[in-house]
């Protein structure tokens, strides 16, 4: 009994001191700016991807993808803005403009996927006129797998299904923005 109870305690002092994954950055906080927002599709933006960095990554995972995606968007099933994966498990930040593929902002090796705006690389914020505020949720996955197996022609919902697979742990922040 005396053991049982000594492991339990330990179990529990463990479980409580575990770090918590955890995505922050130091462009987006609560409303996009027009440094983030598209520019096409009647947008107007930079159409710059945001910093992002993430801590404590649990044990076991070999590799991250990104996601951006807008929930609100009046497709029936939200709308792909950016999709990263296969980053090293090394990587623990991405500058602001990373998603831009002609300037290789990623570490070799990682994919900007297809969005679905049609291309590969970051898409910014564009809802419709008068939709109301959209929520935008950018997340970053630790992978239990290096690579995906699958290149940027991949459509959005076959690369959330592979994340969905091989995701160990996520983390996530949320920004908002809106087009009157």
């Amino acid at each position: 009994m005396r053991t049982l109870l000594l492991v339990t305690a330990v179990l529990l002092f463990a479980g409580s001191h575990a770090q918590t994954f955890t995505l922050g950055s130091n462009s987006v906080g609560g409303q996009a700016t027009l440094n983030e927002v598209f520019n096409g599709f009647g947008c107007t933006g930079g159409n710059v991807s945001p910093h992002l960095q993430w801590t404590n990554a649990p044990a076991g995972t070999k590799s991250f993808a990104i996601t951006m995606y807008d929930k609100d968007a009046p497709t029936g099933s939200g709308w792909w803005h950016w999709l990263v994966f296969d980053l090293p498990a090394a990587t623990s930040e991405l500058p602001a403009g990373a998603g831009d593929p002609a300037k290789g902002g990623v570490p070799a090796g990682a994919i900007q996927g297809r969005t679905d705006f049609g291309m590969p690389g970051y898409g910014g914020p564009c809802p419709p006129p008068g939709h109301g505020p959209h929520q935008y949720v950018i997340t970053v996955h630790a992978l239990s797998t290096d690579k995906l197996g699958l290149d940027a022609s991949a459509s959005p919902a076959v690369v959330g299904y592979t994340l969905n697979g091989s995701t160990l742990a996520k983390a996530s922040i949320v920004f908002y923005y809106e087009r009157k």
